[in-house]
């Protein structure tokens, strides 16, 4: 297979040249990412999903960024990215044109927020007090790559595009070449089975169900009118090592998502089949898309069908999703023009492989001069993931979880060099360093919660990623 500028294709400014795969040809992403950025210690691959007949995918490879240079990026002056004659780079390219791919863990984004860090070893009480869950201080609490280089996917039109500094575009052209011709040989292989492992979660199915009681007392008594209850789910690897490539592949098939994907940076590996769309950031513009309500897919089409309608007639559901559709129009206003934010969609059911969600989308127009941390520190931790007020919720989960969150419940994607910016939530996500993979669950509580269909709902959200792993839901769950 060669690679050929497309015809329309001049070299774009002096920083980027671009270079399309010859005649058209469109190549799995999958098997360029087996064929090398599957196995480098500092790889992306930003996944709009396995099958996906819309978007766009990037992937390749990035060197360690200092956290203060991504915070720095500023947003509401985005620039048009164009080539030597001043023309428009190919639109088939999509949002990303080059930047920054990594993560921001929920204790970061607390702290950058001025909400404080996360509860210390011992601390604590009510249900399980402790039995403290510590978090793997290995573990990167913010991770950046930054990424000059990289394989666009335009999955609409079946095309896939080179983007690099105009002076190493050749030597990409052939690295990607060889990506994809090793990969071509991975791919055809069928990864093995995951070994039988064992899940732990933070808390028992039973722990977890009189803390959902103590957030009903919490609310009752008017502390908070939402909270995002947490545990997560641990797994060793045991004998077997964690093969991460391996368990993406079967994380993007047993579960797609538009926001799936990889990134391993500084030892530590994320694998994400996230749905939900944390910030979105374009033309000056800012979008988020919180997720508050959630039922099973059914056996068969008409249980399917009975519960999709269920969720979205349900009034339970309906006032978790407004209640964070309301603290995420005061986030964004704090960073927005006046009177610029609105919401674009209310209560929209999507479907996924495992559930069906309740979703909404607020935007608005950033006001001049705001970066990356301006908006950050306006709006993270998401309110999908704290409950509301947010200040007072985060401090009631940090008392009764007893434990950091860490990546989970942060934000992972990318921030391009030109203001745009695009946000997945760290959900329905593993997180691997070592020989121990993560999994973070948990659920809005309101006051017209049922405490057993709240701890089963859990149970429904980690059962994909612990089943990649080898492992079963606990007892209970």
């Amino acid at each position: 297979m060669t690679i050929t500028p497309a015809p329309s294709e001049v070299p774009p400014s002096r920083e980027l040249a671009v270079r399309a795969l010859s005649g058209g040809d469109w190549v799995d992403p999958a098997v360029v990412f087996a064929g090398g950025p599957a196995r480098h210690p500092h790889a992306f691959w930003l996944d709009a999903g396995a099958d996906a007949a819309t978007g766009n995918s990037y992937l390749g490879l990035g060197a360690p960024a200092d956290v203060e240079t991504v915070l720095a990026v500023g947003l509401g002056a985005e620039h048009v990215a164009t080539d030597a004659a001043g023309g428009a780079l190919p639109a088939g390219i999509g949002g990303f044109r080059g930047g920054y791919v990594g993560w921001f863990g929920y204790e970061w984004g607390a702290a950058h927020a001025g909400l404080g860090p996360g509860p210390e070893a011992g601390s604590g009480a009510g249900a399980g007090a402790g039995r403290s869950i510590a978090a793997d201080p290995a573990v990167p609490p913010a991770a950046w790559l930054r990424v000059d280089e990289f394989v666009a996917f335009d999955h609409g039109a079946r095309r896939v595009w080179l983007v690099a500094p105009a002076d190493r575009i050749a030597a990409f052209a052939e690295v990607v070449r060889g990506w994809i011709l090793a990969g071509e040989a991975v791919a055809s292989t069928a990864p093995a089975a995951a070994p039988a492992r064992v899940a732990r979660s933070g808390h028992s199915a039973a722990e977890h169900a009189e803390l959902v009681r103590e957030c009903l007392e919490i609310i009752r008594d008017g502390d908070a009118y939402q909270l995002c209850l947490t545990t997560p789910f641990t797994v060793s690897a045991g004998p077997a090592p964690f093969d991460a490539p391996g368990m993406l592949a079967a994380l993007r098939a047993s579960s797609p998502s538009h926001h799936a994907g990889f990134i391993r940076a500084q030892g530590t590996a994320l694998l994400s089949a996230s749905p939900e769309q944390f910030l979105g950031v374009s033309g000056g513009r800012v979008q988020t898309r919180p997720i508050k309500g959630t039922r099973p897919r059914g056996r068969d089409a008409h249980t399917d069908a009975a519960l999709a309608a269920e969720l979205r007639a349900s009034t339970k559901e309906q006032a978790e999703n407004v209640m964070i559709v309301d603290l995420m129009r005061n986030d964004l206003a704090r960073v927005c023009e006046p009177g610029s934010v609105g919401v674009d969609a209310l209560l929209q059911v999507e479907s996924y492989a495992q559930v069906h969600q309740l979703v909404s989308t607020v935007s608005g127009r950033l006001r001049a001069g705001s970066t990356v941390s301006s908006l950050l520190a306006a709006t993270f931790p998401a309110g999908s993931m704290t409950g509301a007020p947010k200040r007072s919720a985060m401090a009631q989960l940090r008392r009764l979880e007893r434990a950091q969150r860490g990546i989970y419940a942060g934000c992972w994607g990318y921030v391009g060099f030109d203001g745009t910016v695009d946000l997945a939530m760290v959900i329905r996500t593993i997180v691997v360093r070592g020989d121990v993979a993560t999994v973070g669950g948990g659920g809005g509580i309101t006051a017209g919660s049922i405490v057993d269909d709240e701890v089963r709902e859990v149970g429904v959200k980690v059962r994909a990623p612990l089943t990649v792993l080898g492992a079963a839901v606990p007892e209970g769950w």
